[in-house]
């Protein structure tokens, strides 16, 4: 009986160790990477320069619970969604 229950297994123990591998190599690093941006569109404040995804640059102005306020030139102020943050300069260093 035991050569028989080890005989099943062992076309499975490949797909186990390729799906930990997988969460090893892909998903727990786009994890952290997602946490890091949360973190990221949670500390934006006023006066913070910006790059949006879609590669504008500005200076926040207002920061609302779901929007960003951006001055890109002067008196030119667009709302965009914080999740369009790409980039957050504070005081000369750069956050990703």
């Amino acid at each position: 009986m035991p050569e028989q229950s080890a005989g099943q297994m062992f076309p499975i123990m490949p797909l186990v160790i390729i799906v930990f591998i997988w969460y090893f190599l892909v998903i727990r690093p786009q994890m952290n990477k997602q946490k890091e941006h949360k973190q990221l569109l949670a500390s934006v404040k006023k006066n913070d320069q910006v790059t949006t995804a879609g590669g504008i640059h500005g200076t926040v102005v207002n920061v609302k619970e779901k929007t960003v306020v951006i001055r890109i030139d002067d008196n030119v102020k667009i709302e965009v969604d914080k999740e369009a943050i790409a980039t957050v300069i504070t005081d000369g260093e750069t956050k990703k």
